[in-house]
Protein backbone atom coordinates (compact mmCIF):
# COMPACT_ATOMS: atom_id res chain seq x y z
CA UNK A 1 0.00 0.00 0.00
CA UNK A 2 2.73 2.50 1.10
CA UNK A 3 4.46 1.94 -2.64
CA UNK A 4 0.81 2.85 -4.10
CA UNK A 5 0.68 5.91 -1.72
CA UNK A 6 4.38 6.78 -3.17
CA UNK A 7 3.79 6.40 -6.59
CA UNK A 8 0.49 7.97 -6.45
CA UNK A 9 2.15 11.28 -4.86
CA UNK A 10 5.17 11.09 -7.26
CA UNK A 11 2.67 10.97 -10.56
CA UNK A 12 0.80 13.69 -8.75
CA UNK A 13 3.70 15.92 -8.58
CA UNK A 14 4.96 15.20 -12.12
CA UNK A 15 1.35 16.20 -13.54
CA UNK A 16 1.24 19.64 -11.08
CA UNK A 17 4.89 20.41 -12.26
CA UNK A 18 3.59 20.05 -16.02
CA UNK A 19 0.29 21.97 -15.05
CA UNK A 20 2.04 24.94 -13.46
CA UNK A 21 4.69 25.03 -16.27
CA UNK A 22 2.53 24.78 -19.53
CA UNK A 23 0.37 28.37 -19.65
CA UNK A 24 4.35 29.47 -18.62
CA UNK A 25 5.07 28.34 -21.86
CA UNK A 26 1.42 30.51 -23.50
CA UNK A 27 2.94 33.66 -21.90
CA UNK A 28 6.32 33.22 -23.41
CA UNK A 29 4.39 32.42 -26.78
CA UNK A 30 2.11 35.82 -26.90
CA UNK A 31 4.79 37.89 -25.28
CA UNK A 32 7.35 36.82 -28.02
CA UNK A 33 4.67 36.62 -30.94
CA UNK A 34 4.01 40.38 -29.48
CA UNK A 35 7.78 41.15 -30.17
CA UNK A 36 7.95 39.46 -33.11
CA UNK A 37 9.87 36.65 -31.83
CA UNK A 38 9.99 33.05 -33.72
CA UNK A 39 7.52 31.60 -31.43
CA UNK A 40 7.55 27.65 -32.96
CA UNK A 41 9.60 25.84 -30.67
CA UNK A 42 7.44 27.43 -27.79
CA UNK A 43 4.53 25.36 -29.53
CA UNK A 44 6.27 22.50 -30.14
CA UNK A 45 7.52 22.45 -26.41
CA UNK A 46 3.81 22.99 -25.25
CA UNK A 47 3.15 20.29 -27.17
CA UNK A 48 5.30 17.42 -25.64
CA UNK A 49 5.06 18.97 -22.08
CA UNK A 50 0.99 18.04 -22.54
CA UNK A 51 1.85 14.86 -23.93
CA UNK A 52 4.27 14.09 -20.80
CA UNK A 53 1.52 15.76 -18.15
CA UNK A 54 -1.30 13.44 -19.99
CA UNK A 55 0.74 10.51 -19.00
CA UNK A 56 1.88 11.65 -15.64
CA UNK A 57 -2.43 12.28 -14.86
CA UNK A 58 -3.53 9.15 -16.38
CA UNK A 59 -1.00 7.84 -13.84
CA UNK A 60 -1.85 9.34 -10.93
CA UNK A 61 -5.60 9.29 -11.75
CA UNK A 62 -5.34 5.62 -11.98
CA UNK A 63 -3.49 5.50 -8.60
CA UNK A 64 -5.46 7.50 -6.94
CA UNK A 65 -8.54 5.26 -8.02
CA UNK A 66 -6.57 2.18 -7.00
CA UNK A 67 -5.98 3.83 -3.68
CA UNK A 68 -9.77 4.96 -3.36
CA UNK A 69 -10.68 1.26 -4.14
CA UNK A 70 -8.98 -0.15 -1.57
CA UNK A 71 -9.78 2.55 1.41
CA UNK A 72 -13.40 3.38 0.24
CA UNK A 73 -15.17 1.69 3.24
CA UNK A 74 -12.99 3.93 5.59
CA UNK A 75 -12.77 7.05 3.38
CA UNK A 76 -14.83 9.93 5.05
CA UNK A 77 -16.06 13.21 3.41
CA UNK A 78 -12.87 14.55 2.96
CA UNK A 79 -12.12 12.29 -0.11
CA UNK A 80 -15.32 12.65 -1.97
CA UNK A 81 -14.35 16.56 -2.20
CA UNK A 82 -10.59 15.76 -2.87
CA UNK A 83 -12.32 13.94 -6.00
CA UNK A 84 -14.59 17.00 -6.80
CA UNK A 85 -11.42 19.23 -7.27
CA UNK A 86 -9.24 16.40 -8.72
CA UNK A 87 -12.36 16.52 -11.37
CA UNK A 88 -11.87 20.39 -11.82
CA UNK A 89 -8.12 20.01 -11.81
CA UNK A 90 -8.83 17.90 -14.78
CA UNK A 91 -10.94 20.18 -16.38
CA UNK A 92 -8.36 22.75 -16.19
CA UNK A 93 -6.02 20.65 -17.89
CA UNK A 94 -8.44 20.02 -20.71
CA UNK A 95 -8.46 23.84 -20.85
CA UNK A 96 -4.59 23.89 -21.72
CA UNK A 97 -5.18 20.90 -24.33
CA UNK A 98 -7.43 23.43 -26.04
CA UNK A 99 -4.49 26.22 -25.63
CA UNK A 100 -2.20 24.57 -26.90
CA UNK A 101 -3.98 23.18 -29.59
CA UNK A 102 -4.66 27.29 -30.87
CA UNK A 103 -0.80 27.48 -29.98
CA UNK A 104 -0.42 24.71 -32.97
CA UNK A 105 -2.41 26.66 -35.10
CA UNK A 106 0.35 29.84 -34.77
CA UNK A 107 -2.29 32.02 -32.23
CA UNK A 108 -3.57 32.69 -28.65
CA UNK A 109 -6.29 34.37 -27.98
CA UNK A 110 -5.58 36.74 -24.90
CA UNK A 111 -2.90 38.13 -23.41
CA UNK A 112 0.00 37.29 -21.42
CA UNK A 113 -1.86 38.53 -18.45
CA UNK A 114 -4.83 36.62 -18.61
CA UNK A 115 -2.25 33.76 -18.69
CA UNK A 116 -0.28 34.12 -16.28
CA UNK A 117 -3.70 34.34 -14.06
CA UNK A 118 -4.73 31.24 -15.42
CA UNK A 119 -1.69 30.02 -14.26
CA UNK A 120 -3.11 30.44 -10.46
CA UNK A 121 -5.77 28.30 -10.95
CA UNK A 122 -3.98 24.79 -10.57
CA UNK A 123 -2.04 26.53 -7.67
CA UNK A 124 -5.41 27.05 -5.85
CA UNK A 125 -6.75 23.49 -6.40
CA UNK A 126 -3.55 22.01 -5.81
CA UNK A 127 -3.81 23.85 -2.04
CA UNK A 128 -7.59 22.84 -1.06
CA UNK A 129 -6.55 19.41 -2.04
CA UNK A 130 -3.46 19.55 -0.10
CA UNK A 131 -5.68 21.07 3.33
CA UNK A 132 -8.73 18.03 2.50
CA UNK A 133 -5.54 15.31 2.44
CA UNK A 134 -3.72 16.46 5.76
CA UNK A 135 -5.84 18.84 7.42
CA UNK A 136 -8.89 16.45 6.86
CA UNK A 137 -11.33 19.11 7.72
CA UNK A 138 -14.48 16.87 7.17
Amino acid sequence: MLWLKTFHILFMMSWMAGIFYLPRIFVHFVEGKEAGQNVDRLAIMAKRLYTFMTIMMMLAVGSGLALWLIYFQTATAWVHAKLLVVVLLIVYHLWTKRRMKEMQEGHLDHSGVYYRWANEIPLLLAFIILVLVVVKPF
